[in-house]
């Protein structure tokens, strides 16, 4: 886990398939509760594209003890290789509320792809608070279990 001054939140993982097909899952917001390490994303809202692309835009219902909403931006895109998006509080609090990016950088390497996920709260509007005591840790565990359902699904289907 890489901590920039408790702003980006990074966890790599070598998966032993090719970076296509783990791409193909991050990419589809329909597989993200799937693999999703937290237990905090219920289902993708109703419209949420199958195959993101940059500037694509999906909602995802989300719960963390009560249930909510995000709307979601794709702002990086190179097929195979790397997606992120910029998550923020549906409606008209998300103007106040988000800001995160999650990112997914793949690279193949001996032996599989190795797979890097980053939490980017730098440009969130909620930093001042995400950055004190324990949740960049919290979230890099979290991140590290997605990594592992990842590997979990695209191994057995390479």
């Amino acid at each position: 886990m890489a901590n920039d001054r408790n702003t980006v939140v990074r966890v790599d993982r070598v998966i032993k398939a090719p970076a296509a097909a783990i791409f193909a899952v991050v990419a589809d917001a329909s597989r993200h509760p799937e693999i999703d390490g937290s237990g905090s994303l219920v289902k993708p809202k109703d419209g949420a594209p199958q195959a993101l692309a940059r500037g694509s835009t999906f909602g995802m219902a989300m719960k963390l003890g009560v249930p909510y909403t995000v709307s979601n931006t794709v702002i990086e895109f190179e097929q195979d290789r790397r997606i992120a998006w910029r998550t923020a509080l549906s409606g008209p609090l998300g103007r106040f509320v988000g800001g995160r990016i999650w990112r997914y950088e793949l690279a193949e390497t001996d032996g599989g792809t190795k797979v890097t996920e980053t939490w980017d709260i730098s440009e969130d509007r909620q930093a001042f608070m995400l950055k004190r005591g324990a949740v960049g840790q919290h979230i890099a565990k979290t991140m590290a279990r997605t990594l592992d359902r990842l590997a979990e699904i695209t191994e057995g289907a390479s």
